[in-house]
């Protein structure tokens, strides 16, 4: 049976360096770093006091005061940027076949705002269990691809998917592979994460997983550079509307590319380290690039996972040296997480969008922040720093990895 052809038809975003498409990719383009001082709570005592939050985003403007109380910040998110993405993949949607769309959407951890606040009532109480009826509907991770298809009756395959940082990228993969299966028509996929909180700044804090440059916020995030000492948490959503094809012309549809094929793989190695030798990240990018039946060598650029860690930034590289060999230095590498910081489960779908957006424009966004090369990573490979570079892009990737050793990889071609 012949693959289905699956192409991109609506985007949206929720990202710290800009809300909606036009503002990300302005921010993507001109550099921008989304970090500043925590104004969530009171971070004084925290070894981390930044972090990449949303700017300008109030519940009130997108829900009524009593639905939003309803919904954990990931939710919220994430039905704001689905909304985008549906409104700009121009649906009639009185006409459409509801029982062919589906949504499937990524989050790491969920609602761990809600579960962090009513865990801290009932300690602050004499024992007496007061609970809001919503608290396991709000943190549940699956509430959000729930809540899309209730507010469009989307009666189509959904679901959650969970792998860490790697989430939203498998949310796409499974869209795609859902669709050429044959179970949809249409998806909506892509995540999103709300974890600057107490618990999350201090969990993260002592796995110490996060930059504490506390006296240069945004500057923190440098992937690749030698003094990178952790990423910067952030928080968002990114949103896609995938569709067949066929659907897509018989509806006169504006299509952003069209998604080629995904790959999976794990590392089997440790819970939050990667494997030293990027033997996982390695085998993501084969798996990935033999699903979508592309070579090595037609690929003009990746997105990296590049979080601004001291390993996994090494490993991630020398991976890249063993699938693209000498090609590599022809190719655009970069990692928007620079800028955006790490929207841990948003993460795959908003550098998705990123890579999206990179063949539609003819532009690779920077790496910023890059101020001294690590003798352990190849000087000969072009990270895209500090300035975004014009170039056409034809075939694209997306690196996305998880705590647990899960690596997902999506394959990106120009649409022609």
């Amino acid at each position: 049976m012949q693959n289905k052809r699956v192409v991109v038809t609506g985007l949206g975003a929720l990202t710290p360096i800009g809300n909606g498409i036009p503002a990300y990719w302005d921010g993507l383009i001109s550099g921008k770093s989304g970090s500043v001082p925590i104004s969530y709570f009171d971070a004084s005592k925290f070894k981390t006091q930044f972090a990449c939050e949303l700017k300008g985003y109030d519940p009130n403007d997108h829900f009524d005061r009593k639905e939003a109380r309803k919904m954990d910040r990931f939710t919220q998110y994430a039905m704001v940027a689905s909304d985008e993405a549906i409104d700009d993949a121009g649906f009639h949607l009185e006409s459409l076949d509801k029982t062919r769309v589906g949504v499937i959407w990524g989050a790491g951890i969920g609602g761990l705002e809600t579960f962090q606040n009513e865990v801290l009532n009932f300690a602050a109480g004499d024992g007496t269990p007061r609970f809001n009826p919503f608290f396991i509907p709000k943190m549940i991770p699956d509430i959000a691809p729930g809540m899309i298809s209730i507010k469009h009756s989307f009666q189509g395959p959904n679901f959650a998917t969970v792998s860490a940082c790697a989430s939203s990228a498998n949310a796409l993969i499974d869209a795609l592979n859902y669709i050429r299966l044959g179970h949809a028509d249409v998806m909506v996929c892509g995540g999103s994460e709300a974890c600057i909180t107490i618990a999350g700044v201090a969990g993260f804090n002592a796995l110490h997983a996060l930059s504490t440059r506390n006296d240069d916020p945004q500057t923190a995030s440098r992937p690749f550079d030698k003094d990178r000492d952790g990423f910067v948490l952030g928080e968002g959503a990114g949103a896609l509307v995938i569709e067949t094809l066929e659907h897509a012309q018989k509806r006169g549809a504006t299509i952003y590319c069209e998604i080629v094929g995904g790959g999976l793989s794990a590392d089997a190695y440790h819970m939050t380290a990667p494997h030293p030798e990027g033997i996982g990240a390695a085998l993501v990018m084969e798996n990935a690039l033999k699903d979508s039946n592309v070579s090595a060598n037609e690929v003009d650029a990746i997105n990296m996972h590049g979080t601004s860690t001291p390993l996994g930034d090494v490993a991630e590289s020398g991976a890249l040296k063993k699938v693209f060999g000498d090609h590599l230095y022809n190719m655009n590498i970069n990692s928007t997480k620079s800028m955006t910081g790490h929207l841990l489960g948003a993460a795959g779908a908003v550098e998705a969008i990123s890579t999206i957006l990179s063949i539609q424009h003819g532009i690779v966004p920077p790496t910023i922040n890059h101020f001294t090369d690590d003798e352990n990573i190849d000087p000969k490979i072009n990270f895209t720093f500090n300035k975004a570079q014009e170039r056409d892009v034809n075939v694209a990737m997306s690196n996305t990895f998880g705590f647990g050793g899960h690596n997902a990889c999506v394959v990106m071609r120009k649409f022609v």
